[in-house]
């Protein structure tokens, strides 16, 4: 007995163009997310070079790799050690981060779950601080430190930071505790616990990806603030970023030096957004489906 060979039926029309319409944009979202990676690629690799082959024009892919733009950035050759100001920042942007987080929490409990009056106005006076250009509060801010004798202290970095972040903070956070059951609110609350304990104990626990999410956010924004710690620190407060300008000289642009300093002072970053990727999609996804 024999069987006659089964040959596909062709798709229809609508069909094949839905497949083709598919792996265009499949192959479009490739080529996108490859061009946008290729500059972080290309800083690596420079950073691997020696001054010399970063220098040259167009520059060689086949140049030989080296570590000496590292040994200069870490003080290898007798020069500035860059741990200072990589502390600095790091103090700045987590201490920052902490209080942004104790006095959002609160501030977001207020406007979403026992919400005041007129809240949506607050929400609106809360985005409106941030469309303030930076540098139109630069000179007060500077006037200010002045007259109190805290340029040059990193806890003015932590006020500024704290400052500048809590608008954001306060407006991701409303959103993620709008979607906390008021039910098991209320139950705590007939068990006996005051808003300290029912903030720390079931609302943080409950949207903790949104907390998370908040706290990367705006560490990230502390981290890489610049404007404020260029004007407002010298030589003791001095963050990585601006540590990173002093690589750009009057003698010329240290290339190499350049991408290894900005490779190094972005793995914290990176460090914390793959240590919290998991929270940080749930958490950006929260109150997207309703």
């Amino acid at each position: 007995m024999t069987t006659a060979a089964i040959t596909p039926r062709p798709l229809p029309p609508a069909a094949r163009r839905a497949r083709y319409r598919s792996a265009a944009l499949g192959l479009l979202a490739w080529t996108a997310g490859i061009t946008f990676c290729l500059p972080a690629l290309w800083m690596v690799l420079t950073s691997f070079h020696s001054e010399a082959d970063a220098a040259t024009n167009p520059p060689s892919l086949a140049a030989s790799l080296t570590l000496d733009g590292y040994r200069s950035f870490f003080g290898g050759a007798g020069g500035p050690t860059p741990w200072p100001p990589l502390i600095n920042s790091l103090s700045a942007s987590v201490f920052s981060t902490l209080l942004v987080l104790v006095l959002a929490l609160p501030a977001a409990y207020a406007l979403s779950i026992r919400p005041v009056r007129k809240w949506t106005d607050v929400m609106f006076f809360f985005l409106s601080t941030k469309m303030l250009p930076v540098v139109a509060g630069l000179l007060p801010v500077y006037l200010f430190a002045k007259n109190a004798g805290m340029l040059d202290n990193i806890w003015l970095l932590v006020l500024l930071y704290t400052s500048m972040n809590l608008p954001v903070a306060v407006w991701m956070m409303q959103s993620f505790l709008a979607d906390v059951p008021v039910s098991i609110i209320e139950a705590a609350q007939v068990d006996g616990a005051r808003l300290p304990t029912v903030l720390a104990r079931v609302v943080a626990p409950v949207t903790a990806p949104g907390i998370a999410a908040t706290a990367l956010i705006c560490f990230i924004f502390s981290w890489n603030e610049l404007l404020f710690a260029r004007v407002l620190t010298g030589v003791v407060a001095q963050t990585a970023p601006v540590y990173l300008t002093g690589f750009v000289t009057s003698q010329g642009l240290f290339l190499a030096q350049l991408c290894a300093a900005s490779v190094v002072v972005s793995l914290p970053v990176l460090a914390a957004g793959y240590a919290a990727q998991d929270k940080l999609v749930q958490g950006l996804s929260l109150g997207a489906v309703k």
